[in-house]
């Protein structure tokens, strides 16, 4: 049989293979010509690795045999990086000259933790011109002018790492202007993370991007020096998607730029800053037709929230609260209302309310006909009855996690096998109360099924087995 197989066919086959280690290994052991179409068939490669000469300079040698690589994940592992200055942006240089030189044909390249320097980027530009997303970090101060030099740019990720001069670089590319650099490129997702008060070039960068579709924002205390919300506003207006993480200090004011200049925006998530005025002001005053909203704000939202959302928000199809503390079924049960002949996806994870207020999430149900995704993980004290009494309304569930959820058994599995026809996709993961016997009757009876999150030592030989007949990808999550 090997032999009747070409090259060219075994390679399309192994491309086809789901991108999991057992796959991997048991493609590899076969034959010393299986591994080798095997990897030159490979798209995507992630490596980790400890930043020691040896390992590097071997890094030359393994690429050499993926040569179809158009994505690249390294993760240098920092522990090992040595204390003396410049070190760690040594390293990762000659991990991009390594790159440079073995995989022109890459579209996706993911270099981190440690910082780049600018002239390495640069030569990078001159091999791998296709790159399409490049995240990496860098050291202060901010040189982003070797962004002009990737034409075919649509993602970059910025981590910024503070203090770490690299020598020389500043006086090499002191004579780069922001302020006579004007090359609007073609980015449509950027991810700054960082971002300090006194950060120079991230102005350049806002005036620059003014194609911008989706826009993250993590642990940054500023958009930029001086009056960089000004040139903020220019990137703003197209944007589609917009995160902000941990950036207390600014997401009052991004919000109300967005409100004021932003019409398409349909998908917002902020999480672990900001206050309660500033998101309500945006939430009565935002112009565009929001449809997806992710907050996890502990002490930042309550139900007077909700209240805006219901009456502003009416197109919202995805809601996702985490760790809401304030929010009552009160206010749940007035956004169910409104939003019952539009949301599609509701997530209450760790919040203290579907725990707390008995009935919850039965009346929730009844008004959510629509609902196809549901993810109730970590309340963990959620039980099944209540569960139970939901689930029985949402006759449409297609997607349903649970991870977290202690006080659920395998009753509730047995209910959702009987009344959930249409799921598809069920996520258990460290429920202790549900035990090896109710996942496999929910595998045996539940044939519409395709994936199951469930940890390794409840999955018996049988449900295995019938898992495999019936194409059910079981995981361990």
């Amino acid at each position: 049989m090997d032999n009747m197989l070409c090259d060219e066919l075994l390679q399309e086959i192994f491309k086809r293979l789901p991108s999991t280690p057992s796959s991997s290994l048991s493609v590899s052991l076969v034959s010393k010509r299986w591994l080798s179409l095997y990897r030159s068939s490979k798209a995507s490669l992630s490596l980790r690795f400890s930043p020691q000469n040896s390992v590097i300079v071997s890094l030359a040698s393994l690429l050499s045999y993926y040569p179809s690589l158009s994505s690249l994940s390294l993760l240098v592992l920092t522990d090992s990086v040595t204390k003396e200055p410049n070190s760690s942006t040594a390293s990762s240089d000659h991990l991009l000259f390594i790159v440079s030189t073995s995989c022109s044909n890459l579209h996706h390249l993911r270099l981190l933790p440690c910082p780049v320097s600018v002239s390495s980027l640069f030569s990078l530009s001159k091999s791998c011109s296709q790159l399409t997303c490049i995240t990496v970090s860098l050291s202060e101060p901010l040189f982003l002018s070797w962004i002009v030099s990737f034409p075919c740019l649509k993602e970059l990720c910025l981590y910024i790492c503070p203090n770490e001069i690299v020598d020389g670089e500043v006086e090499r590319f002191r004579s780069f202007l922001y302020e006579e650099l004007n090359a609007e490129f073609g980015l449509e997702t950027l991810c700054l993370s960082g971002i300090q008060a006194d950060d120079k070039g991230v102005d350049w960068l806002w005036r620059n991007c003014k194609r911008l579709k989706k826009l993250q924002l993590k642990s940054c205390e500023s958009v930029g020096d001086g009056d960089s919300f000004s040139s903020f506003i220019l990137c703003v207006k197209g944007l589609q998607e917009v995160e902000l993480r941990k950036c207390r200090s600014i997401v009052d004011g991004v919000l109300l730029r967005l409100a004021e200049n932003c019409v398409s925006l349909n998908s917002l998530l902020v999480y672990d800053g900001g206050s309660k005025e500033g998101l309500l002001e945006f939430i009565n005053t935002c112009g565009s037709n929001l449809q997806k909203l992710d907050l996890r704000l502990p002490l930042d939202l309550n139900n007077n929230h909700l209240a805006a959302v219901a009456t502003n928000l009416r197109h919202i199809s995805t809601l996702r609260l985490q760790s809401c503390c304030l929010v009552t079924g009160e206010g749940l049960n007035t956004l169910g209302t409104a939003l019952q002949n539009s949301l599609e996806e509701l997530a209450l994870i760790n919040c203290d309310v579907v725990e707390r207020e008995i009935g919850l999430l039965a009346t929730l149900g009844q008004s959510l006909r629509m609902l196809r995704k549901l993810d109730l993980s970590y309340n963990e004290l959620l039980v099944d009855k209540e569960l139970v009494s939901m689930l029985i309304s949402c006759n449409n569930l297609t997607d349903l996690k649970l991870r977290g959820c202690r006080k659920i058994t395998g009753v509730a599995l047995v209910s959702i096998s009987k009344n959930s026809k249409r799921l598809r996709s069920v996520d258990i993961t460290n429920c202790p109360g549900i035990e090896a016997e109710a996942v496999e009757f929910f595998v045996l009876n539940c044939s519409q099924m395709r994936q199951m999150v469930v940890e390794e030592s409840k999955i018996s030989d049988i449900a295995r087995a019938w898992a495999l007949h019936n194409v059910i990808e079981v995981t361990s999550g």
